[in-house]
């Protein structure tokens, strides 16, 4: 049996490797070659030219809002950190969000009235959970470590201390929900262009919500954390999908 000692970082001809870095580089690539082959295989109601507009609306909302979350997660203790340091801090919650407000706003300046998340959903969940194997393999060099714990599933991850390995539940719940919205798109009727990636940002940012009561964090608002507070304002962006989910399952409840 192979046991890893995290965090894991192999030397491979005698060069340590970062495989957190090596891990998120290949998310991206991944998950970009992964949307170029969907988009080939559907017919795209957007064209190339207001395709590519979107994604540099996407990239560039991302890249803003991705450290500007960061940054309050504990801005006392970045506040007397080297300012490179404070830009390469980032967290993913802030990159969806923010390639949304991107998004949208890249639409209205040029004129796209068509939904665009739909294509990108599946490739964005595939991206983050390989992501996210990076971040469980640096241990407790990356904060997606939780509190320690006692149950069964709690692991070492560095610092001899059992603690939720909140990055391996994240994989296991995107791997889910990749399964049910490929099952969606095969057999669902219901929804409509643009839904699938909605589901996704509510399903993620509600899990998400809930996942950080499990970690150390020191920086509160309110009693929550930035990731949370973000986490509602999300929920609140799409309460009108929300309600219809709920009145949906409802109808299907009242059928049985």
């Amino acid at each position: 049996m192979l046991i890893v000692s995290l965090p894991y970082e192999p030397i491979v001809f005698g060069v340590k490797l970062n495989m957190h870095l090596i891990l998120e580089y290949l998310a991206f690539f991944i998950g970009f070659r992964y949307y170029v082959f969907l988009r080939k295989k559907s017919t795209d109601v957007i064209s190339s030219n207001n395709r590519l507009s979107i994604i540099i609306g996407a990239v560039f909302g991302a890249l803003l809002l991705s450290r500007i979350i960061a940054f309050f997660e504990n801005p006392i203790a970045h506040v007397n950190e080297v300012w490179i340091f404070n830009l390469n801090n980032k967290t993913i919650m802030g990159g969806l969000f923010g390639g949304l407000l991107g998004v949208e706003l890249a639409k209205k300046l040029i004129g796209e009235k068509h939904s665009s998340g739909d294509l990108f959903t599946l490739p964005i969940i595939l991206g983050i959970s390989i992501g996210r194997l990076g971040c469980f393999l640096a241990g407790i060099k990356e904060f997606t470590y939780g509190k320690e714990t006692s149950i069964f599933m709690g692991m070492d991850l560095g610092d001899g201390i059992t603690r939720h390995p909140i990055a391996l539940y994240e994989v296991v719940f995107l791997m889910l929900l990749f399964i049910i919205i490929k099952k969606f798109q095969k057999s669902s009727t219901s929804f409509v262009n643009g839904d699938y990636f909605k589901l996704f940002m509510v399903s993620y940012f509600s899990l998400r919500f809930y996942i950080e009561f499990l970690k150390p964090n020191s920086f509160y608002v309110l009693g929550l954390s930035s990731i949370q507070l973000l986490c509602l304002i999300c929920l609140v962006y799409y309460y009108k999908f929300i309600f219809e989910g709920i009145s949906y399952v409802r109808k299907k409840l009242y059928v049985l």
